[in-house]
């Protein structure tokens, strides 16, 4: 059977992707699982976290996000059996891609999945989004997010019942965000660079700011002196600081952020706090496992519930993901895409 494989180049970044033929599946034993796969969502692949963990290698699986079905459990496999519908994200050190039609995975990175006429690609799409985003609480919240990722922040927030502020890179994207209505009160169109999101947050509050923030990324530097373009789109770091409400939380996604001591003291004095969002820390940390399966089993309860409303484009076969993937990588892809077997 075939399995996608990114391959960096040793003279440049460049990434090419393909597929390679891979041995049968060692014998199933002990905690493993092996598992059909139906669905499996294309997520970026992060080459300077894998530089930073030693992770490199010459072929690295892609796909981590699976919807599938058991075919065989290992001897010490308690939580699956055979035909079980299941779901999960493979570990940063799978040993196979998610991208192929069988893979084996320990049973502590699945969930079962509720019994729903929801399609398993809706069901791979969610996972690695939704989990990042549970560290929402009932708040005031505000996102600057992307499209994909920004609308899964929304849905989650407003079902805990915060009010939702949403910044909109495009015009596009601020019709799309327009229609979520109530479930969100407020969109702020950046694209023309008119727009002051500091002053429209103030303004919704009553002056008093939000609970919340979440960031999809911030501007370190003034537009002069910012180097790309779309970074010119995302928000200072000063205008989040002012639009943070007493007590607030800043919760940005910018590994790199930094503050100076006057934004320090400006934090200080509103009590507030900063936290960092890394989508990988679920699968990176063990002592985290068991809160992540509670909360992938949540997420699976909300989508079939209807919580979490996918915004998906058509689903797309295995034989064009090489091409698709390329898309994902580049960051030019508005939408979650799913390869479906």
């Amino acid at each position: 059977m075939k399995g996608l494989y990114f391959q960096k180049s040793s003279t440049n970044e460049e990434i090419t992707f393909v597929f390679q033929e891979r041995e049968n599946l060692p014998v199933i034993e002990d905690n493993y699982v092996k598992l059909q796969v139906k669905a499996c969502a294309l997520s970026q692949i992060n080459t300077k976290l894998l530089a930073e963990m030693k992770m490199e290698k010459e072929f690295f699986p892609v796909g981590r996000e699976i919807a599938g079905i058991v075919l065989d459990v290992g001897s010490k496999v308690s939580f699956f059996q055979p035909d079980d519908e299941v779901v999960g994200i493979l570990p940063l050190d799978s040993e196979g891609p998610g991208l192929c039609e069988v893979v084996r995975v320990h049973e502590h990175y699945l969930a079962m999945e509720p019994n729903t006429c929801l399609p398993l690609k809706d069901k791979a799409h969610f996972q690695i989004p939704c989990c990042e985003k549970y560290i929402l609480g009932p708040y005031f919240t505000y996102s600057f997010e992307n499209l994909a990722l920004g609308m899964i922040a929304i849905q989650l927030a407003h079902h805990r019942g915060a009010k939702v502020i949403s910044t909109a890179g495009s015009l596009e994207d601020k019709q799309c965000l327009e229609r979520l209505r109530p479930s969100i009160a407020r969109v702020i169109d950046v694209s023309n660079g008119k727009a002051h999101v500091a002053e429209s947050c103030l303004e919704e509050t009553g002056g008093l700011g939000v609970d919340i923030v979440l960031d999809a990324g911030v501007r370190l530097y003034s537009k002069d002196d910012e180097p790309a373009v779309k970074l010119q789109l995302l928000p200072h770091k000063h205008d989040i600081i002012t639009l943070l409400g007493v007590g607030g939380h800043w919760v940005t996604t910018e590994e790199n952020l930094q503050l100076d001591p006057p934004d320090s003291h400006c934090l200080f004095l509103k009590g507030a706090t900063v936290a960092f969002l890394n989508d990988e820390v679920w699968n990176l940390s063990n002592v985290q496992q068991g809160k992540y399966l509670c909360i992938l089993k949540d997420v699976m309860e909300k989508l079939s519930t209807g919580v979490f409303r996918p915004q998906l484009d058509e689903p797309i076969p295995l034989y064009e993901a090489k091409v698709s993937m390329e898309v994902v990588q580049k960051n030019q892809g508005r939408k979650k895409q799913v390869v479906q077997f």
